[in-house]
């Protein structure tokens, strides 16, 4: 029989570190949740990629936007900004920046146990 569970962000699980960011990680419910937090100039291809060693980030995300503006393009050229309140899918292939001098939060509940990984 499940059991409910609760966690805060304030105590995480795990916390991953990267030149202008973090993910903090709650393992909840068989599952990872992660909140990043992303400071004005971050670049996933400057800040992560040399990390991940991948030419575009291969993790895929679905992301609740709280706070920030986030520019995500994609592998087939399509792109887009995301803000508070917006909710994202993304697919494998795709590099994503900080926009203006707001950090960005969001929460990932699927891909962001892959995010910062060595």
């Amino acid at each position: 029989m499940a059991q409910a569970e609760q966690k805060t962000f304030r105590a995480p699980d795990e916390t991953r570190t990267f030149d202008l960011g973090e993910v903090d990680l709650l393992k909840i419910g068989g599952s990872e949740i992660g909140r990043l937090t992303l400071q004005p100039g971050w670049r996933w291809s400057e800040h992560v990629k040399p990390i991940a060693g991948t030419e575009l980030c291969e993790a895929p995300h679905f992301q609740y936007h709280v706070q920030g503006r986030l520019h995500i393009v994609m592998a087939d050229g399509s792109e887009f900004d995301a803000g508070p309140g917006d909710v994202t899918a993304l697919p494998q292939g795709h590099d994503a920046w900080v926009v203006g001098d707001e950090a960005v939060v969001l929460v990932d509940w699927w891909g962001a146990s892959n995010d910062a990984k060595t």
